[in-house]
């Protein structure tokens, strides 16, 4: 969906509905699929870091989410993981050192002896999963439309369904 969204749908937003749209693009991490918090806690560095470099990060992650995917980070530590997706991060723009700095994780115990120690971003997550469970959301995608799920609306809608739901909805 966001591939969709970035190619048909943004391009037409400020020329046919300006003033008239706003567009939230929030992080929904998926626990079935444990990489998926990795990506997102990269998304969340990036954000902190570079946060005019979200986006492009974000389309750079949606083009090669694949290489992320479970059967491909299975063999590797999740610190492997962190390098991977800090290069990426790299690759547009966002210092690839200070993106692995937040995403790390320790080998020692925290200051209080905790083994939970998490990362630069554990904080930010922690926001995202609160964020999203108070407004209903549980699986990616989903579109809310005036603060409401809007469930018609697919991860297959293609430029032109959106460019007809838009046509219907937005007066």
């Amino acid at each position: 969906m966001f591939l969709t969204l970035s190619s048909s749908v943004l391009p037409l937003l400020p020329e046919k509905y300006p003033g008239k749209l706003q567009l939230i693009f929030r992080q929904q991490i998926q626990p079935w699929h444990p990489s998926s918090t990795l990506v997102h806690e990269a998304g969340a560095a990036v954000l902190r870091l570079s946060p005019e470099k979200f986006y492009p990060f974000s389309q750079r992650l949606f083009e090669r989410q694949k290489e992320f995917f479970d059967v491909n980070v299975v063999k590797e530590t999740r610190n492997e993981t962190y390098r991977r997706l800090a290069k990426l991060a790299g690759e547009v723009g966002v210092d690839e050192k200070e993106v692995y700095g937040l995403l790390e994780i320790g080998d020692k115990p925290g200051e209080d002896g905790g083994l939970n120690v998490g990362n630069g971003v554990t904080d930010d997550v922690k926001v995202m999963v609160k964020v999203n469970r108070l407004t209903g959301v549980h699986v990616t995608p989903t579109v809310l439309f005036n603060g409401v799920v809007e469930n018609s609306i697919s991860s297959s809608f293609t430029g032109e369904q959106w460019k007809e739901w838009l046509e219907k909805n937005i007066k």
